[in-house]
């Protein structure tokens, strides 16, 4: 017999989860460098797998871009995006070593300035904001699987003379890390929970969030608790007071349950939150080494009053500022790793970070970039429409981040969040939700 013609062949519908997958393409390099920070990290191994493929992804937008021959920016988002780099460039010039400047300039361009720039170029619509918010997500629940694990077994990071606070593959070295990341993704899904019109996503968002609260509270963060409770109390207030009022109580019977089956984990969650509201009566010394370097970061800036004493040059005029309460540095364990002592290489405050090593020069134009996109995340929310799931989403990462920045500042494998967090703020603030490519979805707004 022969064989049947060309024409003669029934087309074969192309499979859906094909479809999908060619769909979500431009933004896939963003979701990798978010499943990249599940990995175990080795302490002092410089540049993590996540950082190197940033730069990738920074690459492949500016290619992508330029092959598709469109206009990347508007003149707004290039001016928002742009203004870091003065004050960065010429702190950069001031560092101690040239090696110093250059390392402290790539760091704070690919976390404030060439990411997000990448992943406003590559999120094409909403739906490519969910994805990548719900990859946020997933890698929360998964450090937080972990974290809990870590607890359970007496396996995580040195707390108290236990072996029980939760860093989940970040070890002790950046202790901060799985709080981060947790937070991060507490906050995505209450905003994707809030804006969402689907019942089951939002059932789903809401019970990912709720499961989230419990290695948020055994990463004994506590600058990760107020933070949070900030970001979600805030997209909480924006959604409506009465659904505020019912989450919150919920959230406060999920809390009684919680520390009240922990057994001995309870006492040291409460000694953990009472801190919070004594660190002028007696506080412990990680409290008097923050305020001594705060105090250390202030007296910098008062001597270079413009343009700081340099990129990276914190712990170098750290001891002629500092007083005789600065302890020689913080003791970290566990979590498979030896006993150590762990440096105190900055003020554990990211806007008298850039005070001390950039001056006003370098706060006006990075921390006047942060303003600059709260103001723009809060006038788009008003017209978010069908996008504004990923409007509250945005919002809140972006308030996170500038109320933890009061607690912490960039440094370790964990630093590449702040990076993702900033460009999905950078996308919501200024593409607006709106389709930036061919074939981008319709109506975003």
């Amino acid at each position: 017999m022969s064989s049947p013609s060309a024409a003669s062949v029934p087309l074969v519908p192309r499979p859906a989860a094909l479809s999908a997958l060619r769909r979500a393409a431009p933004v896939l390099p963003v979701v990798a460098v978010i499943a990249l920070l599940g990995l175990p990290g080795a302490p002092d191994s410089g540049a993590s797998p996540a950082d190197l493929a940033c730069g990738l992804v920074v690459l492949w937008a500016a290619v992508t871009t330029v092959r598709e021959a469109r206009r990347p920016l508007t003149r707004s988002a290039a001016v928002v995006l742009g203004l870091p780099v003065v004050g960065i460039a010429v702190a950069a010039t001031g560092a101690v070593t040239p090696g110093d400047g250059i390392t402290g300039l790539a760091r704070y361009l690919q976390v404030f300035v060439l990411f997000p720039l990448a992943v406003v170029l590559l999120v094409r619509d909403r739906r490519d904001a969910r994805l990548v918010l719900w990859s946020l997500a997933g890698l929360a629940l998964w450090q937080g699987a972990v974290g809990v694990h870590q607890f359970l077994t007496g396996t995580g990071a040195s707390y108290q003379g236990a072996d029980i606070r939760a860093v989940g593959t970040f070890g002790p070295s950046d202790v901060m890390g799985m709080a981060s990341v947790v937070a991060c993704g507490v906050v995505a899904l209450t905003g994707l929970a809030l804006g969402t019109r689907a019942r089951r996503r939002r059932l789903v968002a809401a019970g990912c969030a709720l499961a989230l609260l419990v290695p948020l509270a055994l990463s004994f963060s506590r600058g990760a608790w107020i933070a949070t409770a900030v970001a979600c109390g805030t997209q909480l207030l924006l959604a409506g007071v009465r659904r505020a009022v019912t989450v919150f109580a919920a959230a406060v019977a999920v809390a009684v349950v919680l520390v009240g089956g922990l057994g001995v984990g309870a006492a040291a969650l409460q000694e953990r939150l009472t801190s919070i509201t004594q660190v002028t009566d007696t506080p412990d010394q990680s409290v008097v080494d923050r305020y001594t370097m705060w105090a250390a970061a202030t007296d910098m800036w008062h001597q270079h009053p413009v343009t700081g004493v340099g990129l990276k040059a914190f712990p170098a005029y750290r001891d002629a500022h500092a007083s005789l309460a600065l302890s020689s540095g913080s003791d970290t364990g566990g979590a498979g790793q030896a006993y150590r002592r762990q440096p105190l290489l900055s003020p554990h405050n990211m806007y008298l970070l850039l005070l001390s090593e950039q001056g006003l020069l370098g706060l006006l134009t990075v921390a006047g970039s942060w303003l600059a996109l709260l103001v723009c995340a809060l006038r788009g929310l008003r017209r978010a429409g069908r996008a504004r799931d990923c409007a509250l989403a945005a919002l809140g990462l972006l308030l996170w981040q500038l109320v933890n920045f009061l607690y912490s500042d960039i440094g370790g494998p964990s630093t590449t969040l702040t990076a993702v967090c900033f460009g999905l703020v950078a996308w919501w603030s200024l593409a607006g939700g709106a389709p930036t490519g061919p074939g981008a979805e319709s109506g975003t707004r």
